[in-house]
């Protein structure tokens, strides 16, 4: 049985363990409002490019790209985002079993002898990803590149892995992230980036004006393949801060359910020590009436 000054140096310890997640929980939710605010200025830039697209593709240009180039898949391509940081619960288990998922469904869509390159966005992840490694599945961890990285580091990367596809070194490009939806709620997603889906660029083309007509110049195909990289590139800036967003959103929810813990055994540690205390003066006063009764 613990005694008073074990139960007191206790109960110090967890007060002190709620201090610190509270106050994690606090800096965490301060970087998701931060995120959100980030997301909400990279929709319009998004959503700018897509109405061009869409505009573009309203007419009927045929239209060729390196970046729309369906081909056999020999070669594969996953980015996995995770984080840099611990203290998130099962943020990066999570998106790791995603990840094992669609590496699943590769091969069987493509056949087990097709060759996967995984790129690892985070410490943590690239932890894990180390272990899968193998003849077929090479871990590649780009320099520079983690889970806090700034936007002319994601331009970069984006045009690193453009490049390979251009080139023919890789024949699918996906990536394994989480989207963030609110504090509470963050949905396990892969995209396509190489080679761009249709239905993407489609997503601005706007039924509303079908009827206006627009002039293009040069041509419609030229500015095809100049607005298409942006396309690209904003997209992966906007999965690089909804991963981002759902990193601390994760960790905000970590820390609360460990503040709460902290709270509970708080109450039972010193509903113990009351009780202990209460116990030791109920003796302590029974050892003094006993000594006046015998004198």
């Amino acid at each position: 049985m613990a005694t008073l000054r074990e139960l007191k140096t206790r109960i110090g310890s967890v007060a002190s363990s709620e201090k610190i997640t509270g106050a994690m929980k606090m800096i965490s939710s301060a970087k998701v409002h931060q995120n959100e605010q980030a997301l909400k200025k990279l929709a319009p830039f998004k959503k700018q490019i897509q109405e061009i697209m869409g505009h573009i593709l309203s007419t009927d240009e045929n239209f060729n790209s390196p970046l729309i180039e369906d081909r056999e898949v020999r070669h594969a391509s996953i980015v996995v985002y995770g984080s840099d940081d611990g203290l998130c619960g099962a943020y990066n288990m999570n998106i790791f079993k995603g990840f094992l998922i669609e590496l699943n469904r590769i091969k069987e869509k493509y056949g087990k002898d097709v060759r996967i390159t995984v790129y690892p966005v985070g410490s943590k992840i690239a932890k894990a990803m180390r272990r899968l490694e193998s003849d077929l599945l090479e871990v590649v961890i780009p320099t520079g590149v983690d889970s806090k990285m700034k936007g002319e580091t994601v331009t970069r990367f984006t045009h690193e892995l453009r490049d390979a596809f251009i080139k023919k070194e890789t024949d699918l490009v996906e990536v394994v992230y989480m989207r963030f939806v609110s504090m509470g709620r963050q949905i396990l997603t892969t995209d396509q980036l190489f080679p761009v889906l249709a239905d993407e660029l489609l997503a601005g083309e706007s039924r509303e004006e079908e009827n206006r007509l627009y002039i293009f110049e040069p041509d419609p195909n030229s500015i095809f393949n100049e607005v298409l990289p942006m396309f690209v590139t904003s997209s992966m800036q906007e999965i690089t801060v909804e991963n981002r967003a759902s990193e601390q959103a994760a960790r905000v929810m970590a820390m609360q359910a460990a503040n709460d813990n902290a709270k509970k055994l708080f109450e039972e540690l010193q509903l113990e020590y009351n009780k202990l205390r209460q116990e030791s003066i109920t003796t302590e006063l029974l050892d003094i009436l006993g000594g006046q009764v015998e004198r």
